[in-house]
């Protein structure tokens, strides 16, 4: 007598709701052939595009399939560590050498303020050597007194010279430096050259003289030449 076998539908699938029948081996063989039907459907489905979270997900390289890092190229950190100090080096060595170069165009710009002031000092002695008085420029030249604070304790004069003809004219400027007694210690010269008119300059005059005894500045001649 054949065994009977009853389904009921359920997601697509069929489940044995009872199996009858006199013979046991064809339940287990009938049983095992609905559950194994069960599973491929649902591994299947497993496989399909979902939607749920882990659907369309890429599956994970294993280890046998991660790249050999031997193979990577790149600078180590201790090649990157070595260049950058490298740079820090050199870009000291170059800040020093033009703070040198900065130094040393000072030291020749001064150099040659220095040289010219001589030069229009000697030139202003040599032009008052012919002055008997006390020349013809007293009226264009004025002088003010430079604070000690300001010049480490030197005595120096502003000696503000200004063209007031109408026409170019060169100037030679004595400062005497006197004593209490009114006696002349030191004598400086200033000028001025090719002044436009209207226009002034304003060199000065600093005495040599040691701080003590205390000096006193004068204008001693002024020439427009």
């Amino acid at each position: 007598m054949e065994g009977r076998i009853s389904f009921i539908p359920w997601d697509g699938s069929m489940l044995v709701r009872r199996l009858t029948g006199p013979v046991k081996g064809q339940r287990r063989i009938v049983l095992r052939g609905a559950l194994g039907s069960l599973l491929v459907a649902s591994a299947l489905a497993g496989c399909g595009s979902g939607t749920g979270q882990h659907a369309g997900s890429s599956p994970q390289p294993s280890a046998s399939s991660m790249p050999n890092a031997s193979s990577f190229s790149g600078t180590p950190p201790s090649a990157l560590a070595s260049k950058a100090s490298a740079a820090v080096s050199s870009a000291r060595a170059s800040a020093s050498a033009a703070a040198s170069s900065a130094s040393a165009r000072a030291s020749e710009f001064e150099a040659s303020v220095d040289a010219e002031t001589q030069r229009r000092s000697a030139a202003a002695e040599k032009e008052l050597k012919g002055v008997k008085d006390r020349g013809n420029a007293l009226s264009e030249v004025a002088m003010t007194g430079i604070p000690r604070a300001q010049t480490g304790g030197v005595l120096a004069v502003l000696v503000t010279i200004t063209n007031k003809t109408r026409s170019e004219a060169s100037y030679a400027v004595q400062i005497n430096f006197t004593n209490s007694a009114g006696d002349v210690v030191e004598t400086r010269y200033v000028g001025a050259e090719h002044l436009q008119p209207g226009k002034k300059e304003q060199p000065i005059a600093f005495s040599h003289e040691p701080p003590e005894p205390k000096l006193t500045a004068v204008l001693a001649k002024a020439q427009r030449y």
